[in-house]
């Protein structure tokens, strides 16, 4: 379960709103959060899961975000890379530079990459 993460934005091509719900709600378990109205027409997706709310928004030309990037904290960090890897995500690890907490990140369906966090207990 997605606990926690304040609002952020990110970039997404047109017409991939299909590949980012199968991404963010199918394996991450987000939900889809309308868009109003006059936001909608322009494209992308909105998401949220606990305090986290994510915003992919349609940008042309795109570029995906592959420094910058959320940081998502979870519950069952474990169970997260299982799920990612067994639908093709790859995951890469990397729980030395923070102590506190194990991590590893992956890049959504457009290339955006994603940190996922678990306090250690």
């Amino acid at each position: 379960m997605i606990t926690g993460l304040d609002h952020v934005q990110l970039a997404a091509p047109a017409g991939s709103e299909h590949a980012l719900r199968a991404f963010y709600v199918d394996i991450l378990g987000m939900a889809e959060t309308p868009k109003p109205p006059a936001l909608a027409a322009r494209g992308g997706c909105w998401f949220e899961a606990g305090s986290a709310r994510l915003h992919l928004g349609v940008e042309e030309p795109f570029r995906a975000a592959r420094k910058a990037h959320p940081g998502l904290l979870v519950h069952d960090i474990d169970a997260f890379a299982l799920r990612l890897t067994r639908r093709g995500t790859r995951v890469t690890w990397d729980d030395g530079l923070l102590p506190a907490h194990r991590r590893f990140y992956c890049a959504d369906p457009v290339g955006n990459r994603l940190e996922f966090l678990e306090p250690r207990p």
